[in-house]
């Protein structure tokens, strides 16, 4: 029998209510910040900025025609640049507004909430030692979170061993739902769920653009997933992962 138990969260909400009810954004709650902190004892990698990118000149029809979703990958790495341009396409930012309260990005996303927290599995990428990163956006930096040797085993078992020690680098995306939240209360949750596709389908177009594939995965184990990265299931966790790497 089908479970239809999910429906609810995929209609519009009651947006009157929202209206005239309560939210911590009108009550003057001080606004999210729009990331995490890196360590300061961390270790991290400059990106190229947006500015000097010379990658993903292919123009947008010819890239839109050969979208599809790619599981096989060559041995070439990623370089450092191509990195940077995926980043930056899905959750790089292009200009902070409202005095630091929201930002503006080439992924759309509610209310300009942005309420994602991008993890980097490096794998195999010029330039980017084998480990854990977190994108730092204002900064358009890597944060390394951990070099553990079996880290990429552990990720690619919970993600139902797909796809992730094949690719060059694995994108995994956390949820962050408290700056939504924060603006929309209830309403938040189905967003969060829209935007989540508006970031991984930048990283598809991004991809083919630089001659990689990626192919997304809502498959994985939660738990094991979360406890890889170190957030804590409830106020973080992991929402999608989508391996890349160049193809053929």
């Amino acid at each position: 029998m089908t479970n239809t138990s999910g429906r609810d969260m995929l209609k519009a909400g009651d947006w009157a209510a929202w209206r005239a009810g309560p939210t911590d954004q009108k009550a003057g709650v001080p606004h999210p910040p729009l990331q995490k902190p890196c360590d300061p004892a961390a270790a991290t990698v400059d990106l190229i900025p947006a500015e000097q990118l010379t990658v993903g000149q292919m123009p947008l029809l010819e890239v839109l025609r050969r979208r599809r979703s790619r599981r096989k990958y060559s041995s070439e790495p990623l370089a450092l640049e191509e990195l940077s341009f995926l980043l930056w396409s899905t959750q790089g930012i292009d200009r902070v507004i409202l005095g630091g309260k929201a930002s503006l990005r080439p992924a759309p996303s509610g209310g300009a909430r942005h309420p994602f927290e991008t993890y980097l599995l490096a794998n195999n990428v010029t330039g980017v030692p084998a480990g854990l990163y977190r994108y730092l956006p204002l900064d358009h930096q890597l944060c390394l979170l951990s070099a553990a040797p079996d880290l990429a085993q552990r990720i690619h078992a919970a993600a139902c061993e797909q796809y992730v020690l094949g690719s060059g680098a694995t994108f995994i995306w956390t949820a962050v739902p408290y700056r939504s939240e924060w603006r929309y209360a209830s309403l938040a949750h189905k967003m969060i769920a829209i935007d989540i596709g508006h970031v991984c389908q930048n990283l598809y177009l991004a991809a083919e653009a630089i001659g990689a594939g990626t192919c997304a995965l809502g498959e994985y184990d939660q738990a094991r997933i979360d406890a890889a990265l170190g957030v804590d299931g409830v106020d973080e966790f992991t929402i999608y992962m989508a391996p890349v790497g160049k193809v053929t």
